[in-house]
């Protein structure tokens, strides 16, 4: 079976001036990311590497390629640091789905964004925060249901920044045709249950679906950017599936002939 995704994605800054989420959705792969707050340039750090991933995708990953193309844009990141040591220390998170081989999907992931999965009206969450609070949680020490509202819930033990030893983790996904997926940014998870967010992410209409997420989020008060990606699993006839990215957040404006950071790209 070789698969292609179907996507919606929005991102709205909030209350914040500006956008540091960036995201992207293609046939053949979507992916949310967060510059990571209280560092230099989150913007230009979430673009960048959500940018250096995709340019020239051709092919359907196996784990192995997937992993070498996250380290190749976090190198990029590095390459941004070295060019500017204004932007030292500026790093992401990442969280991306992926068309691979032999009819599965491949899901990245470090950091707090999420991804979950809608099956059967039933929604399952799919990702571990690489979090300070989600470790407090793992231990006993904090209830599942407190983290959402802990002090510390935005201390975050993993990211993209350049260095040697950043790694997301990379894994098989068994899909069914009308699966839908929803990545996001912390701005939602952080302010919207998840009985809201399934309802709204049940909603027939893609597109629709995404606009309500966003709106769940404003209107709890998210005082944080909001960011999702809702995607449809089908059937496709395309081997592998092949299409332009659209890019929403702060990918949509970096790198663009206007972008006076463009000449940092890396080679």
């Amino acid at each position: 079976m070789t698969l292609r995704l179907e996507s919606a994605a929005a991102s709205a800054s909030g209350p914040r001036p500006s956008n540091q989420d960036s995201a992207f959705a293609a046939p053949w792969g979507a992916g949310v990311a967060d510059g990571v707050g209280g560092g230099p340039a989150g913007d230009l750090a979430s673009a960048a590497f959500v940018h250096r991933l995709v340019a020239g995708w051709h092919q359907a990953p196996d784990a192995e390629m997937l992993t070498e193309r996250t380290v190749l844009a976090n190198w990029d990141l590095a390459a941004h640091a070295h060019r500017d040591p204004r932007l030292a220390g500026m790093a992401t998170t990442f969280t991306g789905l992926f068309v691979g081989h032999r009819g599965r999907l491949l899901l990245a992931h470090i950091g707090d964004s999420r991804a979950y999965s809608l099956r059967s009206g039933t929604m399952t969450r799919m990702t571990r925060d690489d979090s300070f609070v989600q470790a407090l949680v793992d231990g006993g020490h904090v209830r599942a249901e407190d983290a959402s509202t802990h002090p510390h819930r935005n201390l975050i033990t993993a990211s993209l920044s350049g260095g040697p030893d950043d790694l997301p983790l990379v894994t098989w996904v068994d899909p069914r045709v009308d699966d839908r997926w929803l990545l996001c940014s912390d701005g939602l998870t952080d302010y919207v249950g998840d009985v809201a967010v399934s309802e709204a992410l049940g909603r027939d209409d893609r597109e629709e679906a995404a606009s309500a997420l966003i709106d769940l989020a404003l209107e709890a008060g998210a005082a944080d950017n909001v960011t999702v990606v809702v995607t449809d699993v089908r059937a496709s006839d395309d081997v592998p599936a092949r299409g332009t990215p659209v890019f929403v957040g702060a990918a949509a404006r970096r790198f663009t002939d206007d972008d006076p950071f463009r000449h940092l790209t890396a080679v």
